[in-house]
Protein backbone atom coordinates (compact mmCIF):
# COMPACT_ATOMS: atom_id res chain seq x y z
CA UNK A 1 0.00 0.00 0.00
CA UNK A 2 1.31 3.71 -1.01
CA UNK A 3 1.59 6.31 1.81
CA UNK A 4 -0.51 9.40 0.72
CA UNK A 5 1.52 12.33 0.83
CA UNK A 6 -0.49 15.68 0.63
CA UNK A 7 1.44 18.93 -0.77
CA UNK A 8 1.00 22.18 1.04
CA UNK A 9 2.95 24.71 -1.85
CA UNK A 10 3.82 27.98 -1.74
CA UNK A 11 6.06 30.34 -3.92
CA UNK A 12 8.73 29.64 -0.80
CA UNK A 13 8.38 25.48 -1.04
CA UNK A 14 6.32 22.95 0.01
CA UNK A 15 5.67 20.89 3.20
CA UNK A 16 5.05 17.43 2.66
CA UNK A 17 3.04 15.02 4.95
CA UNK A 18 2.89 11.74 5.81
CA UNK A 19 -0.46 10.55 7.13
CA UNK A 20 0.57 6.71 8.12
CA UNK A 21 3.51 8.13 10.06
CA UNK A 22 2.21 11.67 11.06
CA UNK A 23 5.58 13.63 9.72
CA UNK A 24 6.15 16.47 7.79
CA UNK A 25 9.02 17.32 5.77
CA UNK A 26 9.81 21.06 4.42
CA UNK A 27 11.41 21.56 0.74
CA UNK A 28 12.51 24.83 -0.02
CA UNK A 29 11.95 26.11 -3.69
CA UNK A 30 15.31 26.60 -4.70
CA UNK A 31 14.50 29.43 -6.38
CA UNK A 32 13.39 31.33 -3.86
CA UNK A 33 16.74 32.49 -2.31
CA UNK A 34 17.82 34.32 -5.16
CA UNK A 35 14.38 35.76 -6.41
CA UNK A 36 14.02 37.80 -3.01
CA UNK A 37 17.80 38.10 -1.91
CA UNK A 38 18.23 41.05 -4.67
CA UNK A 39 14.98 42.62 -3.76
CA UNK A 40 16.36 42.71 0.30
CA UNK A 41 19.55 44.04 -0.83
CA UNK A 42 18.17 46.70 -2.43
CA UNK A 43 16.09 48.01 0.38
CA UNK A 44 19.22 47.60 3.28
CA UNK A 45 21.10 49.90 0.24
CA UNK A 46 17.94 52.30 0.03
CA UNK A 47 17.81 52.61 4.06
CA UNK A 48 21.12 53.24 4.81
CA UNK A 49 21.82 55.79 2.43
CA UNK A 50 18.17 57.54 3.04
CA UNK A 51 19.29 57.66 6.97
CA UNK A 52 22.62 59.28 6.35
CA UNK A 53 21.02 61.58 3.72
CA UNK A 54 17.86 62.78 5.94
CA UNK A 55 20.05 62.81 9.20
CA UNK A 56 22.28 65.25 7.74
CA UNK A 57 20.67 68.16 8.30
CA UNK A 58 20.17 66.96 11.70
CA UNK A 59 24.08 66.81 12.55
CA UNK A 60 26.11 69.66 14.31
CA UNK A 61 27.79 70.98 11.85
CA UNK A 62 31.54 72.88 12.29
CA UNK A 63 33.63 71.63 9.54
CA UNK A 64 31.52 68.89 8.02
CA UNK A 65 33.61 66.27 9.09
CA UNK A 66 31.17 64.60 11.16
CA UNK A 67 28.73 64.37 8.22
CA UNK A 68 31.68 62.86 6.48
CA UNK A 69 32.21 60.36 8.63
CA UNK A 70 29.14 58.69 8.36
CA UNK A 71 29.37 58.58 4.72
CA UNK A 72 33.33 56.69 5.80
CA UNK A 73 32.04 54.58 8.53
CA UNK A 74 28.58 53.26 6.72
CA UNK A 75 29.24 50.51 4.12
CA UNK A 76 26.03 50.34 2.15
CA UNK A 77 23.74 47.92 2.18
CA UNK A 78 25.13 46.64 5.85
CA UNK A 79 22.42 47.13 7.49
CA UNK A 80 24.78 49.30 10.40
CA UNK A 81 25.11 53.41 10.00
CA UNK A 82 27.70 54.48 11.96
CA UNK A 83 29.69 58.22 12.41
CA UNK A 84 33.20 57.00 13.43
CA UNK A 85 34.64 60.59 14.37
CA UNK A 86 36.54 60.44 17.65
CA UNK A 87 33.84 63.08 18.83
CA UNK A 88 31.22 61.61 17.57
CA UNK A 89 29.67 60.24 20.50
CA UNK A 90 29.68 63.13 22.91
CA UNK A 91 28.55 65.14 19.97
CA UNK A 92 24.94 62.55 19.91
CA UNK A 93 24.43 62.79 23.66
CA UNK A 94 25.27 65.99 24.15
CA UNK A 95 22.94 67.63 26.85
CA UNK A 96 21.90 70.74 25.01
CA UNK A 97 18.85 71.43 22.70
CA UNK A 98 18.74 71.21 19.13
CA UNK A 99 19.42 74.76 17.51
CA UNK A 100 20.97 75.86 20.45
CA UNK A 101 24.30 76.83 19.13
CA UNK A 102 24.51 75.45 15.69
CA UNK A 103 21.61 75.88 13.58
CA UNK A 104 17.32 75.01 14.07
CA UNK A 105 17.64 71.81 13.35
CA UNK A 106 21.28 70.52 14.02
CA UNK A 107 21.92 69.42 17.61
CA UNK A 108 22.27 66.07 19.47
CA UNK A 109 20.62 62.71 18.98
CA UNK A 110 20.08 63.37 14.88
CA UNK A 111 19.02 60.16 13.97
CA UNK A 112 16.34 59.98 16.65
CA UNK A 113 15.01 63.14 15.24
CA UNK A 114 15.38 62.21 12.04
CA UNK A 115 13.50 58.75 12.42
CA UNK A 116 10.54 60.60 13.93
CA UNK A 117 9.68 62.84 11.14
CA UNK A 118 11.44 60.09 8.29
CA UNK A 119 10.81 56.69 9.47
CA UNK A 120 7.77 56.02 8.10
CA UNK A 121 8.86 57.48 4.76
CA UNK A 122 11.42 55.20 4.40
CA UNK A 123 10.04 51.76 5.86
CA UNK A 124 6.97 52.49 2.49
CA UNK A 125 9.73 52.99 0.45
CA UNK A 126 11.89 50.23 1.81
CA UNK A 127 9.08 47.42 1.11
CA UNK A 128 8.58 49.07 -2.26
CA UNK A 129 11.95 48.02 -3.16
CA UNK A 130 11.73 44.79 -1.39
CA UNK A 131 8.70 43.98 -3.42
CA UNK A 132 6.28 44.36 -0.66
CA UNK A 133 3.07 46.63 -0.15
CA UNK A 134 3.45 50.09 0.90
Amino acid sequence: MAIKRNPIETPRGKVLLNNKTMKAELVWNTGFGDQWSGRYENAQKYVDSEVLRLSEKYIPLQTGMLIKSGILGTDIGSGEVSWIAPYARAQYYMKRKPGSETGWLRGPQWFERAKEVYGKDIIKWARRFAGGRA
